[in-house]
């Protein structure tokens, strides 16, 4: 007769997405802002805040006062549907300070609706850098 013995522990590992990506390269879902462009290519210096988004190095103050903007309307007990449209906004001109001559008329309207974003708790002091750092791109 024979006889079989079975661990009495059984160890699991997980893998993150990030550990597939490595191991098997990024899904076809997995796209990178400005993928297929050689960004040196450009002339430009860009640059990845810490949200991920990219921006030109000539706007670094705006963008990281725009994430921390955008922490800052995370984190508040403000209702999610108006966090999703001042996160928008946010993204709205990021978007526009990688580009090599932002829209002026698309930062404008957008922070239209940003410096809202001061009637939440915690957010007043964020809004008033940003209208600071900003003002360069409202005529």
């Amino acid at each position: 007769m024979w006889k079989t013995e079975r661990p009495a522990v059984t160890t699991f590992y997980k893998i993150t997405a990030a550990g597939i990506d490595k191991i098997e390269g990024p899904g076809e879902f997995t796209m990178p802002k400005f993928h297929g462009i050689k960004i040196e290519a450009t002339g430009q210096n860009i640059i990845t805040l810490g949200d991920g988004n990219q921006i030109d190095a000539r706007f670094n103050d705006l963008g990281q006062t725009l994430v921390d903007l955008r922490n800052a309307i995370t984190e508040s007990s403000a209702p999610e549907n108006q966090k999703m449209s001042f996160i928008a906004d946010i993204d709205t001109v990021q978007s526009q300070l990688a580009k090599p001559e932002p829209n002026h008329n698309i930062i404008a309207a957008a922070w239209q609706s940003l410096q809202l974003a001061a009637a939440i708790d915690g957010c007043v002091g964020f809004v008033e850098k940003v209208r600071h750092l900003i003002s360069p791109f409202l005529r």
